[in-house]
């Protein structure tokens, strides 16, 4: 019981997913059918960033303390703790430092940041677009609404298609 009520939010994204389906299928009222789009594409929303979010991380932006430490051992130039390795001779004359003191100081650097557990920002990236298109994609349905409401004088499925049908 435990594990079923440990995975509500998905349960919530079934139960949205659903509704908005059944809204799509069963509805012959154009408006409610765009309602019930909108529910699913908000339940696929929260699936998305539901399966993004890590339990305990964090988002992925590198901690102040660590770039001032970044800062602070010659590494101001935009080089990585894994490049620094690569590059030490360089660093190291440019900083006024030894190669030795320069590798350590990226070994030091690069176990602080392997420490952070970080949440995956694709899932959440990706999501936005999405919003942005469904948003757009509703104005144009709505808009669509309004000029077959105009010209058939209903939204509703059933009587359009049946005018449609006489000569």
């Amino acid at each position: 019981m435990e594990q079923v009520v440990g995975l509500y939010n998905y349960w919530v994204v079934i139960f949205l997913m659903m509704t908005g389906f059944y809204m799509v299928i069963a509805r012959r009222n154009l408006m409610k059918s765009i309602i019930g789009l909108n529910i699913f594409q908000t339940s696929v929303f929260l699936l998305y960033i539901t399966m993004g979010k890590i339990h305990g991380g964090t988002a992925p932006i590198v901690p102040p303390r660590i770039v001032q430490n970044h800062a602070h051992d010659g590494h101001a130039d935009g080089e990585t703790a894994g490049h620094a390795a690569s590059h030490a001779a360089e660093v190291a004359h440019a900083t006024g430092k030894s190669v030795e003191e320069v590798i350590e100081a990226g070994a030091r650097m690069s176990g602080e940041v392997d420490g952070i557990i970080y949440s995956n920002p694709l899932p959440s990236v990706l999501m936005l677009t999405a919003i942005v298109v469904g948003i757009a994609t509703t104005a144009l349905a709505l808009s669509l609404i309004v000029r077959i409401r105009e010209d058939y004088g209903t939204i509703d499925e059933e009587k359009i298609l049946e005018m449609d049908r006489l000569p």
